[in-house]
């Protein structure tokens, strides 16, 4: 692995927002896919329910998106163009990752679920109600940050 490679023991990946060719999720999914390769991903899962939105829309496998992590964020876009099964437009990859921006949980178990974290992580903080707000709390949280 290169220099690139993030060590999650000691900081989290990139935030869910983060995009990448338009993408949000898929630079914190390189992230967590390159530090599982260098044994460094501490509590974080490469391919988890988050990452399978991307993968799934993109229509990427995810063994062999693995098979990329060595390139620069850049060759692996480049590699996601060309290999995806779904060709997305610009339009449609940007209404799709508003959409995850701004989801929520639809159904009392997640919602009980997001509630449970932000209590735990950022209890006094009002402004958390989609998972990418928890997801980012919990992060900053879990490096010692005081949400």
């Amino acid at each position: 692995m290169s220099l690139h490679t993030p060590d999650l023991t000691k900081f989290p990946p990139r935030s869910p927002r983060v995009r990448l060719g338009g993408y949000v999720i898929l630079p914190r999914m390189l992230d967590k896919g390159r530090a599982t390769l260098a044994g460094k991903n501490g509590e974080y899962h490469y391919a988890c329910p988050l990452d399978q939105r991307f993968l799934e829309f993109a229509g990427i496998d995810p063994e062999a998106l693995k098979k990329e992590l060595t390139k620069s964020d850049t060759e692996v876009l480049a590699w996601i163009n060309a290999n995806a099964k779904h060709k997305r437009t610009a339009p449609e990859i940007i209404a799709w990752s508003n959409w995850q921006e701004n989801r929520a949980p639809d159904n009392p178990e997640g919602r009980e679920y997001l509630n449970g974290i932000h209590k735990a992580v950022a209890p006094k903080r009002e402004d958390i109600a989609t998972w990418f707000d928890v997801l980012d709390a919990d992060d900053f949280a879990s490096f010692g940050g005081k949400a």
